[in-house]
Order: C-alpha cells, then sequence, then structure tokens
C-alpha cells in the first residue's frame, strides 16, 4: 500500500511538472514567436495574460476546483490531461496568431484545472507524517519543470522557432505518460466517503455557499491568499521577465540569463525535496516558514541595492532559489489542503488559486512600465515590499497542523458535524 501512494504521488505530481514547464516554454519562444508571426505588443500581452502564468490557469483553477469536489479528484486530473494535450499539440502546429493564442489558453485552463486537483489527491492519500513530505515532492517536480526546459531550450535554440515546436511536442509526450499512469490510480477515499455521507443524509454541498457562509473557511481563504498571492506577484513576474530584467539591466547575454536562470531553478529543486519534503513533517512550521519567507526578503534585497556584478547574481540565484523551494508555494499547497473540510478542499484551491493567477496576470502588465519608467530599484522595491507582506502573514498566523490527520484538523476547526 505505501509502495502504491508513493507512486501515485510521484504520478499526479507530474500536473505541477507541466505546469511549469508550459509557462517556461511559453515564455523562452515568445520572441521567436513574435518575429515569426509579426505580433504586436497587444497580442504578445494577450498571450501573457492567457498563458498558464496568469488568467488563462486562474480560470482553470475555478472550473477544475468545483468540479473536482462533484465528479472526484481522480476524474478531474486523469481527463485534464487529454486538454492538455490538445493545447500543447495546438501551439506545436501553430501558423497563426489565433491558433497560437487558443493553444496558450486551452493549455493554460488545463493547468489550472488540474493543480488544486493533484494537491488534493496527494494530500487526502497521505498520512499525517508525510503530507509535507509527498507536497514537497509535488514541488519537487514543479521545480524540475523549468529546469528541464531551458536546457532542452539551449539545446534546441539553434533550431530557432522550430526549436520551441519541439519543446511542446515534449511537453505534450509527457502529458501522454501522466495520462496513462493517472488513469489507473484509485480514487480518494477521502471524497468516496465524503460522497457517501451525502448520499445518506440528502446533503447537497453549494461549491461556494458553504466555503464563503463559513466564518472559518473565510479566515483561511484570505490567510492564504495573503501567503501566496503576495509571494507570486514576484515569482509569477521573475518568471516572465527575468530573463529580460538579466539582459537590459544586468546586460548578460540571452545564454547567460537563461542559464542564470537554471541553476536558480535546479536550487529550487533540491530545496524543495531536501528541504520541505524532508522536513516539512519534522520541524515547527512557522519557523521553517520564516526562514523561507526571510531568504526571499533577502535575495532581493541584494538583487535591487547592491547591484548586478557576477557575485550578486550568484548569490540571489542561490538565496532566492533555496528560499522558493521551501517558501509560500510549498506552504500554500499544505495548508490549502488542510484547512478546508473535504466537501470544498479543491473548490477553495480554485477560488484562491484564481485570484492569486489572476492578480499575476494584472501585475504582469504593470510590472514592466514601473521597470521602464521608475526604474530597477523601483521595481524591486515594490518586489521586496509584496515579500515582507507575505513573511508577515504567514508567520504571524501559521496554523497547527502538524502531526495531524486532515479529519482531526477539520473536527478542530470545524467541529464534528464536518469531515
Amino acid at each position: 500500500m505505501a509502495g502504491n501512494k508513493k507512486f501515485a504521488t510521484w504520478a499526479v505530481s507530474l500536473t505541477n511538472f507541466l505546469d511549469s514547464s508550459c509557462i517556461v516554454a511559453g515564455a523562452s519562444g515568445l520572441t521567436l514567436w513574435t518575429s515569426a508571426l509579426k505580433l504586436d505588443n497587444f497580442q504578445v500581452g494577450l498571450l501573457g495574460a492567457l498563458s498558464a502564468n496568469a488568467f488563462g490557469s486562474a480560470i482553470g483553477a475555478l472550473i477544475g476546483g468545483h468540479l473536482s469536489d462533484k465528479y472526484g479528484r481522480k476524474v478531474i486530473y486523469t481527463y485534464d490531461m487529454l486538454v492538455y494535450m490538445l493545447g500543447t499539440l495546438i501551439v506545436v502546429f501553430s501558423m497563426n496568431f489565433p491558433m497560437l493564442l487558443a493553444g496558450f489558453i486551452i493549455t493554460g485552463i488545463a493547468v489550472g484545472a488540474g493543480v488544486p486537483a493533484s494537491w488534493t489527491y496527494i494530500s487526502e492519500t497521505s498520512d499525517e507524517g508525510n503530507r509535507a513530505k509527498n507536497i514537497g515532492i509535488s514541488q519537487f517536480s514543479w521545480s524540475m519543470g523549468p529546469v528541464i526546459i531551458f536546457v532542452a531550450g539551449t539545446l534546441l535554440a539553434p533550431l530557432g522557432l522550430l526549436g520551441n515546436r519541439i519543446l511542446f511536442a515534449l511537453l505534450t509526450l509527457i502529458a501522454f505518460i501522466a495520462w496513462l499512469l493517472q488513469r489507473g490510480l484509485d480514487e480518494s477515499q477521502e471524497w468516496v466517503e465524503q460522497k457517501q455521507k451525502e448520499k445518506e443524509t440528502g446533503e447537497r454541498p453549494h461549491p461556494y455557499k458553504d466555503l464563503f457562509s463559513n466564518a472559518v473557511s473565510v479566515k483561511s481563504v484570505l490567510f492564504l491568499i495573503g501567503v501566496y498571492m503576495f509571494w507570486n506577484l514576484v515569482a509569477g513576474a521573475m518568471g516572465f521577465f527575468m530573463p529580460f530584467v538579466y539582459e537590459t539591466v544586468g546586460g548578460l547575454s540571452n545564454l547567460q540569463a537563461n542559464l542564470l536562470q537554471a541553476v536558480l531553478w535546479i536550487f529550487t529543486a533540491l530545496a524543495g525535496y531536501f528541504g520541505f519534503a524532508m522536513y516539512g513533517d519534522k520541524v515547527n512550521h512557522r519557523g521553517f516558514y520564516f526562514v523561507g519567507a526571510a531568504m526571499a526578503v533577502i535575495s532581493w534585497l541584494i538583487l535591487t541595492y547592491v547591484g548586478m556584478s557576477w557575485t550578486a547574481l550568484i548569490a540571489f540565484v542561490v538565496i532566492w532559489g533555496i528560499s522558493a523551494g521551501i517558501g509560500a508555494q510549498a506552504w500554500y499547497a499544505l495548508w490549502a489542503t488542510e484547512l478546508f473540510p473535504t466537501k470544498y478542499r479543491a473548490g477553495s484551491q480554485g477560488v484562491m488559486f484564481f485570484v492569486v493567477r489572476g492578480s499575476a496576470g494584472i501585475w504582469s502588465i504593470f510590472f514592466p512600465l514601473i521597470l521602464q519608467n521608475m526604474g530597477f530599484k523601483a521595481a524591486g522595491t515594490f518586489m521586496i515590499g509584496l515579500l515582507v507582506v507575505s513573511l508577515v502573514i504567514g508567520t504571524l498566523w501559521t496554523p497547527k497542523t502538524r502531526g495531524k490527520s486532515l479529519d482531526e484538523i477539520t473536527k478542530e476547526r470545524y467541529g464534528d458535524s464536518e469531515k
């Protein structure tokens, strides 16, 4: 049984890998597509805003979270891979802007629909002693996506636009493998028991009324958005614009910028596995969260006020990379599955993911304007402020969930009537 659960964790974590991979693949090929299809600034902005990095995944999360609570975790992330493959294949064969935009949107929706279901499934099939470990594995998988895409992109760079098409073909193949692995998994027992309870009692949970009519749930939503959104505004802008910042502000070549990002993601992956996965179930959550959040602030203080010498750049890449592996996203993934009852566990994540990724889409419009009109120091100071907000919220209101089962946490927070 333990072996089956470990296999299930890795299989479902491929969803997180495919999330980050398509964001980086899309961003890395944006210049090539712009040149080949003669895109204007508005069209480029649409691609960024409606992709998996922003509104595309935001809409998908809102849809997928609710459907996951209604029809099951397995149903969503299994068939979701088919939608993902459709989107990436459209990108592979895109001949014009409408095709490319459609591919980006469909892929983004698939990503958004799959992530809440995958985190929920991983948490519900874990024990109280390894829940953070398994979430950490999904974080490791999410971090490895950009590493592989950056390396593959560097190798395929001489092929130009064909190289980016090949990247999306590679993502299609990986999504097909994920679909084969995930379709054979069992449904979450927590979800099965919840549906049996609803059948016996005649209860018909409303996807959003139940969530927002409960004061405990509302506080949890606000807390988790505070932790994740302010951090993700920084991380989302970095994912799309950091190579541009390295090149325009730091004077690096495109190859140097991409290699720096690859190294950053390697440290994120290592910290996610050897940090969060190894110690998330064992050490004090408040202190652990504070360390990761503080490292994120320190990294941006260095980049903003020390400058972009190679020493500062390497320090930034290492410190931010480690902080991202043990930071806000990993804690959000863990707490978002712990702080809500089974009946709207995935749906609540869909709402929060919608707000987080949607806000990232809006911020991605303003960040380049701040960078251009006010300079990098002003933009960096904004980033530091956002990270400080995330640090304060997460540290002050860290939930006490370590070592407790999901049922125990739910009963403590909502009473015996909920599961």
